[in-house]
């Protein structure tokens, strides 16, 4: 009865033998009873019941994996890396369960330079982490920085920069013999499919409100955000799932987004969370300065930094005895906050903030077995130093002196290392070259190019996924392809990324597939003349043919549109899968650069959206698309303000009804007498007879005005209106017309096998689903 957590320490703790032995003296009273009633008292076993609980949730506890010295050890050394940890339990139970085999991550984009708490306390703490049997991956962004144009663009020499920033941590001390360094653009390439399905996931489970939380990490105004923010703490959520990460080892600065994998994990039912572990963030030099800054020079001790720029920083640092009395500047009520500016440290508050005092505790002493000498006087502890400093028996000038010397200490070996080793001197003395250049990013439009050029593209866009296509979704897709001009290269854009993005059948990969592939069938059932013509691309095809300038142009959309631009498609929707489904949608117009977007009048914002941004990029190599939008074709059995509580199926003609649901749901559609402006079964005449050129034909006594046939619309409502056409002549000639449309469609999932299969994965899905909703009732 105890955890199998609890039974995987591999050792039975006193905690769990005294609760088995409390589990049978209940068994034993509880037996007694049974067969003497009066054997026990009921206040007796409730006392005995009560002290077993209490035992049983001791036994439970994680904690007690550190009875083991040997994970107790492990665990006082991974532990000491961090300034705080979620949780500590899991820690100590993922020690005592892979205590040679646990994952730790980190990223860095290799963009230039590198500062000390990089470089010496991301060294140290690493090798307290693989001491304790750990394995350190580094995630290279190397991509990222290609994104963000770094070293003019150029992969190779952003590649260069991230050998050379390996070359500073072997100088510094990091034992390389459990660390791996895995560079972004090899794996987001090679393995596009589990990365980005697994972004678009985490997208469509999390809400916008919650990404916006994560944006310290990027230290921007949240409510002043470009929609590209939200993509970024979503791609670094998916690189602990994509690494396989037991840990998370960054910064502070980083424990919101990690904190929101965490919460992923609970949404997806992930039992095994990753922990977080958070170092410290050091000080910047300056006074005010919450954290380092790679874009202020004097904020910090960068790694290639010079004796002389040691003791000129160091010299110049922000270094008070006691608290500044100055009150801390309150930013009015309806201010907007930078969540980049709020604290970057845990724990009790530091009042005095002194960045001279913090390089002592995390820099100096993060090197095992070191002593600080200051002022004449030799320190095996941080705690001293302060103390001594706070006290007045060391001064500012002789605490500086022995940082300074400290310092430069430990980057001596790394001087030495790029004047003495070939290799890293000449990957550096290449990285100083470059960085005296003035390298130019290439210009030009970033996209995937999706079709060959040769003829001016008509694009349609299919509609999202859904295992209940309505009619009127299946002929207003078909309305827009049969539009093409026969000059023209007629495609139709499947969109099934962006349909798991917006959580689509659940986000089921295999059904939204399913989908796509009965609403092809579906038309082609209905007209195979057009369909014949047309181009069917799946979009997770086309970006797999070159997914890194897909992906790039889509964060380079999200770059420019304000947040709430995106928003606006579709504001009803919360989650962030919107605007990530939104930012592809403009990025899968680039793609195929067509000459016309056709659509209905209820779709067209994302394709008005799409042309904007041609218009306000300024975007030369492609023509902006014109969007071409018409009326939907509705095949809704009520009018909107009938449509009262939950959604009734009745309502609706779906594409995969058979001739029983439609001959039940067309006697129930709302047809009023006179009333032509709802009147759902002429909508249905004008779209599956009239628009292909059919006839209603209307059978009737000769005393109700005889046999009539319509060949268009505007007949039909004019005798409608008038009176001249009864409801009750009216809706059998319809029944019969949208059901010969639809037996088109069943022939077709009859002969096809990929529609067969189609149809039985789309209907297993729907009573699953139906079935698990009502479960939750």
């Amino acid at each position: 009865f105890f955890s199998a957590e609890n039974r995987a320490v591999g050792r039975m703790s006193a905690h769990v033998a005294a609760a088995e032995a409390q589990g049978e003296v209940v068994k034993k009273m509880k037996e007694a009873m049974k067969a003497d009633p009066a054997a026990h008292s009921k206040e007796d076993l409730d006392a005995e019941v009560a002290k077993l609980k209490e035992l049983k949730a001791k036994a439970d506890d994680p904690m007690n994996a550190l009875e083991d010295p040997v994970t107790k050890e492990k665990y006082t050394l991974v532990r000491s890396v961090g300034e705080e940890c979620v949780a500590d339990g899991e820690l100590a139970m993922l020690l005592s369960k892979k205590p040679d085999s646990f994952v730790l991550y980190d990223g860095f984009e290799p963009s230039g330079r590198m500062h000390i708490a990089q470089g010496v306390f991301k060294a140290m703490n690493v090798n307290k982490c693989t001491r304790a049997g750990g394995t350190f991956i580094f995630w290279v962004a190397d991509w990222f920085a290609l994104m963000n144009d770094k070293m003019g663009g150029d992969l190779e020499k952003i590649k260069t920069v991230g050998k050379y920033l390996v070359e500073v941590w072997k100088a510094t001390g990091m034992d390389m013999d459990r660390v791996k360094f895995i560079e972004s653009s090899e794996d987001i390439i090679n393995k596009a499919v589990p990365y980005w399905t697994q972004a678009l996931d985490i997208a469509r489970r999390t809400t916008i409100a919650r990404v916006k939380k994560c944006c310290q990490i990027m230290g921007r105004l949240e409510n002043k955000l470009t929609a590209a923010q939200i993509l970024y703490p979503l791609m670094q959520c998916t690189d602990i799932f994509f690494l396989k990460a037991d840990i998370c080892q960054l910064g502070v600065d980083q424990r919101k987004v990690n904190m929101l994998a965490r919460e992923y994990c609970d949404s997806a039912g992930i039992k095994n969370k990753p922990i977080i572990l958070s170092h410290h963030m050091l000080y910047g030099l300056k006074k005010g300065q919450e954290k380092m800054s790679k874009s202020d020079p004097d904020s910090a001790i960068f790694m290639e930094d010079t004796v002389e720029d040691v003791s000129r920083k160091i010299m110049n640092a922000y270094c008070p005895v006691t608290p500044d009395d100055a009150p801390s500047a309150k930013p009015a009520p309806d201010a907007e906050l930078d969540a980049g500016m709020e604290s970057m440290h845990l724990g009790d508050e530091d009042l005095l903030k002194n960045p001279c005092l913090d390089y002592v505790q995390h820099i100096i002493f993060s090197v095992p077995g070191t002593t600080f000498t200051a002022g004449g006087t030799s320190f095996s502890n941080y705690q001293d130093v302060r103390a001594a400093f706070t006290g007045g028996s060391l001064d500012e000038s002789a605490l500086k002196e022995g940082l300074i010397l400290a310092i430069n200490t430990l980057l001596d070996p790394v001087r030495k290392h790029f004047a003495e080793d070939a290799n890293a001197k000449a990957i550096l003395a290449q990285v100083m070259a470059w960085k005296k250049e003035t390298l130019v990013p290439p210009t030009g439009l970033k996209r995937l190019v999706a079709t060959d050029g040769t003829l001016p593209v008509w694009a349609v866009f299919a509609p999202a996924a859904s295992v209940e296509l309505t009619l009127g979704q299946l002929l207003s897709t078909l309305k827009s392809l049969e539009q093409a001009p026969a000059d023209h290269l007629a495609v139709l854009y499947c969109g099934d990324w962006s349909s798991l993005a917006n959580n689509c059948c659940g986000g089921d990969t295999n059904v939204i597939g399913a989908c796509h592939t009965l609403l092809v069938e579906c038309m082609t059932a209905i007209n195979p003349a057009i369909m014949a013509r047309v181009t069917v691309m799946i979009q997770s095809e086309a970006i797999l043919k070159d997914p890194s300038q897909y992906w790039i142009s889509v964060i380079n959309i999200g770059r420019h549109f304000q947040l709430q631009r995106i928003r606006d498609v579709d504001e009803a929707n919360e989650y962030a899968g919107q605007v990530v489904s939104t930012l592809m949608h403009v990025g899968d117009v680039l793609a195929l650069a067509p000459k016309t977007i056709a659509c209905s009048d209820t779709d067209k914002a994302a394709h008005e959206l799409a042309a904007a941004y041609f218009d306000e990029t300024g975007i030369q190599e492609i023509g902006k698309p014109a969007v071409s939008s018409s009326a939907a074709i509705d095949s809704m059995l009520k009018p909107l303000h009938l449509l009262e509580g939950p959604a009734n199926a009745d309502d609706q003609i779906f594409a995969l009804d058979g001739a029983m649901d439609v001959s039940r749901k067309m006697k129930r559609a709302f047809c009023e007498p006179g009333n032509v402006a709802h009147c759902p079964p002429m909508a249905l005449a004008d779209a599956v007879l009239f628009r292909a050129g059919g006839t209603l034909q209307i059978s009737r006594k000769e005393e109700n005005g005889g046999d009539k046939a319509y060949t268009s619309l505007a007949e039909l409502v004019a005798d409608f209106e008038s009176g001249v056409l009864h409801p009750g002549d009216l809706k059998p000639p319809v029944t019969k017309a949208v059901d010969a449309c639809l037996q088109l469609v069943r022939d077709r999932i009859k002969a096809s096998p990929a529609a067969k299969k189609a149809e039985a994965d789309v209907k297993a899905w729907a009573k699953k689903a139906a079935s698990a909703k009502g479960k939750k009732k």
